[in-house]
């Protein structure tokens, strides 16, 4: 569907009004690069306005027991997977922009005494998954505004979601988004091979982190400079080490049959439909960004945004976004060196004490310490160091005053192409054990019962039995 239903066209004219008609006004957002994209636009949009406000970046943690004190609150990215007006008062007003499956049905505001407005693409038949997500949804709103300039940001925000990453395009309501943002002259599209750090990785730094499938160039510099070399494409030009950027077409093309060769040989029968979908992707360029930065690329912006909120300073993604950034992002190299070593330590410990345990459909690792907004990042940088035909999951403390378990989830694409959904499974197996969780089908989460860690994996791992290729 890429073009807005009739009935969410109908919500969003209402919470305009809702909005037009507030003055105490408090944005909550998920603490991601897709929550951090939508808190922004709600930001800028109030801003434009002239609207007080405040804003909020939260984990899910702890949506449930927040006081409303404010006139009118707006969740963004979150909440429709929650009960987030058990606090309520007659005279509250809510707005939801969500893409998560929904616990309300779409008339909840007709059995309650304040004003309730949710807005969930999966009420009107858009999966969230797939075709619309947090920042997406609250730049439609901005959009009823007329403020199609906000459009670079629900790009982003798609992108930072992976909502990109079953076709390798934008599709449904992410293309309307796409199409403002390329009709503003924002965003370029670019059809190039799938690798990360496509502005500001070394080629074959790039290549050795190709992690969907276990290659000899994986984690490994030098096979991926000799295969490199192999094919006549030069590693360095005048200005140093050249990137995916500066191939040429035919460059690409080599580089392209080669690996789909490698992968051809390297994955089981079944798979093999679905390496082009690992290869080659559409890439996003933000046209107001310099060259050779992290900014011009989408994907190499979002990883940014995530740095941030995986370590606490939202504050300053959300100024980059909102354009200030001459401090932000001088703060945000320094939070991102932090960030990068802190991987590295915990990834070299996983790998020194031999953590990764491997059972018969998955395999898990205890990383104890690290930090519940790191986990899954760990979890999918360590899955080149495993068994790729398997999810890898990550278990931590959710903090140290909550002694549960945050569990994170990584897997390989090609699981994904082949139907599995890990953020469905997911979000039932921890339900069942008196926990929650969810999130998309090659990166999820879930906070479960410390006691019942034994039996997620149980439940787990039987529920793959069949479903993963040995």
């Amino acid at each position: 569907m890429t073009e807005i239903p009739k009935s969410m066209g109908d919500l969003y004219k209402k919470a305009k009004e809702i909005i037009e008609t507030s003055k105490n006004i408090k944005i909550y957002s998920h603490n991601d690069c897709d929550g951090i994209s939508a808190g922004a636009i709600l930001s800028i949009l109030l801003d434009r306005l002239g609207k007080e406000h405040e804003i909020e970046i939260i984990s899910l943690d702890k949506l449930e027991n927040l006081k409303i004190t404010h006139e009118l609150t707006i969740f963004s990215d979150l909440a429709s997977g929650q009960n987030i007006d058990k606090n309520a008062h007659d005279d509250s007003k809510f707005i939801i922009l969500d893409h998560h499956p929904p616990i309300r049905d779409i008339n909840y505001n007709d059995n309650v005494n304040y004003s309730f407005l949710e807005i969930n693409s999966n009420h009107h038949g858009i999966d969230g998954s797939h075709y619309v997500c947090g920042g997406g949804l609250s730049y439609l709103l901005a959009r009823e505004f007329g403020f199609k300039d906000l459009s670079w940001i629900g790009v982003l925000a798609a992108v930072g979601d992976m909502q990109n990453g079953r076709s390798g395009k934008l599709e449904g309501l992410n293309s309307l988004i796409l199409n403002d943002a390329v009709d503003q002259g924002y965003v370029d599209i670019i059809s190039d091979l799938s690798l990360y750090g496509r502005q500001t990785r070394p080629l074959f730094v790039a290549l050795s982190f190709f992690s969907d499938v276990i290659l000899p160039i994986t984690n490994n510099k030098r096979e991926a400079i000799a295969l490199l070399e192999k094919l006549d494409i030069p590693v360095k030009n005048q200005y140093g080490s050249r990137t995916l950027s500066d191939l040429t077409n035919i460059e690409k093309k080599k580089l392209f049959s080669t690996i789909m060769a490698m992968l051809s040989k390297s994955v089981p029968g079944k798979y093999v439909k679905y390496i082009p979908r690992l290869v080659s992707a559409d890439s996003y360029e933000f046209l107001m960004e310099e060259n050779k930065t992290f900014l011009r690329d989408a994907s190499e912006f979002s990883t940014a945004m995530n740095a941030c909120t995986r370590n606490n300073r939202e504050d300053i993604a959300l100024r980059i976004l909102k354009g200030d950034r001459l401090e932000a992002l001088d703060e945000l190299e320094v939070v991102s060196k932090v960030h990068k070593q802190y991987l590295a330590q915990n990834i070299q410990r996983i790998q020194d004490q031999k953590l990764i345990v491997q059972d018969e459909n998955i395999q898990y690792f205890n990383g104890e310490g690290i930090k519940s907004s790191v986990v899954g990042t760990v979890a999918g940088m360590i899955l080149s160091y495993g068994d790729w035909k398997k999810p890898i999951i990550g278990f931590t403390r959710v903090s140290d005053e909550n002694k549960d378990w945050k569990v994170s989830l990584r897997c390989s694409r090609l699981l994904a192409f082949d139907g599995i959904h890990f953020g469905n499974i997911i979000r039932d197996i921890s339900q069942k054990i008196g926990g929650n969780g969810g999130g998309h089908s090659v990166a999820c989460g879930a906070y479960i019962p410390y006691e019942k860690k034994d039996d997620f994996l149980s439940l787990l791992n039987q529920k793959l039995e069949g479903l993963i290729s040995k």
